[in-house]
């Protein structure tokens, strides 16, 4: 291994300015903890004062144990006035971090334009303040912002902003691709002349993802000499986006084999990125490097033969090494191989010999042609290998449903669902109300069959998604619906197509309690709807 590297994390500061981001207090806090345990250096919380929000975090912050240094943000002091009186300043070393994150202009162009001093008054405010702030005992880390534009236009200037810094005390010299349209090439050379020639200090990099380069930037940064790394998780930002941490990380020491965190630290990499998606509620992206649900999905026949040779053949990396894991989907594309590793995963023996095998494939084939997709929707898919492999036996017989939907003037809708089933030779009708027509014929369907299988009141729908799949049609298109249930931290997707979107809903919460009641019972007793029981052909 080489030397170690510094990781330092604002997600809770620049990555909060990317559009849709809005972090609570405690949604910072928490998120602050699994930064900590993923075992990164630095976390910068926020700009002390600006906002409620950042001022609770400070103060409750303190409260917590953590390993990694809280920082705080803000900019050198105003212009023609005394550090010693600054607001920002004062709020900075009011907040009780011993860090402080100061940002300050090397880009002549901004001093003129964004601050209209001159550029010696500049330099005496990046002075005094970086100064003042080590007076209070606190490590400094100073964030030249523009500075590869700065470098560009005047690298005499900007070289001086970096030296005036390490004067002052500065514990880091960062320099910001704050505009985010500097070239790697680029990067590697300016960072080597300010190692070279202009300071002695450690210097870290800060780069911004407008070219989608981000991730190149940081890492031609630290090959030309930078020791920290500044950036965010799943690359939350302003405009485009910070370096991705997600990527940076991994890269840096799976690949080029710099130090930055322990081994079985980088194996959380994936849950950490995945749960700060949920607290943030962003979308991630399924095929995001590394850390993506697809990162490690295969799905062609060929590809899916192959890894189970050896991973190696389609994996650049072992994906435990990040905590995620290989995922076989399931498709038009599939064939042979993908069934078979499906099954194993769900604990199913199949012989790929058996003509039930080559029925299934097939199968599979046809759902996918008529708009069915299992990729998204495993419990579905395994409800269906089981049907193949005659593991499943009647639970029901499925009659008749029908739905009641109100709307008089000035109250609001009213759903009700009736559902008419045969369990054991008696005849069930139930009737049930709900918020919605799905969620009545959810509540009538489990009123029919919670006598029976009383596990089911422990099974809630968490998600709901409809997909129109032709648009051409308008209203009358087939629709896909994809239906997420859930039981004591356990979950699973159930997919249900048709013109008719209720109809569909049917099938998913159908497919969805099917597998419920699976996980519940012994192997061995396996009991499930048969493949008629929904009314509906052939699935």
């Amino acid at each position: 291994m080489t030397k170690a590297l510094s990781i330092f994390d604002t997600t809770l500061r620049d990555g909060t300015q990317g559009e849709g981001i809005s972090l609570s207090a405690d949604d910072k806090l928490k998120i602050a903890k699994k930064l900590d345990d993923l075992g990164v250096h630095y976390i910068e919380g926020g700009i002390p004062g600006s906002n409620n929000k950042d001022i609770e975090f400070f103060k409750r912050i303190r409260e917590y144990k953590l390993n990694a240094k809280i920082t705080a943000f803000g900019s050198t002091r105003r212009k023609d006035s005394l550090a010693e009186s600054d607001p920002n300043l004062a709020r900075i070393i009011d907040s009780g971090v011993s860090v402080a994150t100061l940002v300050g202009k090397s880009w002549d162009f901004h001093v003129h334009t964004a601050l209209q001093t001159s550029l010696e008054e500049n330099l005496a405010m990046i002075y005094d303040s970086i100064a003042f702030l080590k007076r209070k005992g606190l490590e400094v880390i100073f964030d030249a912002e523009h500075f590869f534009d700065g470098y560009k236009k005047n690298p005499e200037y900007a070289l001086s902003v970096m030296r005036k810094a390490e004067e002052a005390g500065a514990d880091w010299l960062v320099m910001c691709d704050t505009n985010g349209g500097t070239m790697p090439h680029e990067v590697h050379d300016i960072v080597t002349v300010l190692k070279g020639q202009a300071t002695s200090a450690r210097v870290g990099i800060h780069t911004h993802n407008d070219c989608e380069l981000a991730v190149a930037n940081a890492i031609s940064a630290v090959r030309a000499g930078a020791e920290q790394i500044q950036g965010t998780m799943n690359g939350y930002g302003e405009r485009c986006g910070n370096a991705n941490l997600c990527s940076v990380i991994p890269n840096l020491q799976l690949k080029l084999g710099y130090q930055v965190l322990e081994d079985e630290q980088l194996q959380q990499l994936t849950n950490t990125a995945r749960y700060i998606s949920e607290i943030a509620n962003v979308y991630m992206p399924v095929n995001q490097p590394y850390v993506g649900s697809a990162a490690f999905a295969h799905k062609g026949g060929i590809h899916v033969s192959a890894i189970l040779r050896d991973s190696r053949t389609y994996e650049h990396i072992a994906p435990e090494l990040v905590g995620n894991r290989q995922r076989v989907l399931v498709s038009e594309l599939a064939g042979q191989s993908n069934i078979l590793s499906k099954a194993q995963q769900m604990g199913i023996q199949i012989d790929p010999e058996r003509e039930s095998t080559r029925e299934v494939i097939g199968r599979i084939k046809e759902l996918e042609h008529e708009g069915y997709q299992f990729e998204g929707a495993d419990a579905s898919l395994e409800l269906l290998l089981r049907e193949a492999n005659g593991d499943l036996k009647e639970l029901f017989v499925f009659e008749s449903f029908k739905m009641l939907v109100e709307k008089i003037a000035g109250r609001p809708v009213t759903s009700e669902a009736f559902v008419k089933l045969k369990i054991d030779g008696a005849s069930i009708f139930t009737a049930a109300e709900g918020n919605g027509p799905v969620n009545a014929l959810d509540n009538a369907l489990r009123k029919a069959l919670i006598t029976y299988y009383p596990g089911l009141q422990d099974i809630h729908l968490s998600d709901y998604k409809v997909r129109v799949l032709d648009d051409k049609d308008a209203t009358a298109s087939k629709v896909r619906v994809l239906i997420e249930s859930g039981s004591f931290g356990n979950s699973w997707s159930t997919v249900g197509v048709s013109g008719n979107v209720i109809e569909a809903s049917w099938e998913a919460l159908v497919d969805s309690l099917r597998y419920a009641l699976i996980g519940q019972a012994k192997r061995e007793d396996y009991v499930a709807i048969s493949s008629d029981s929904r009314g509906l052909v052939n699935h």
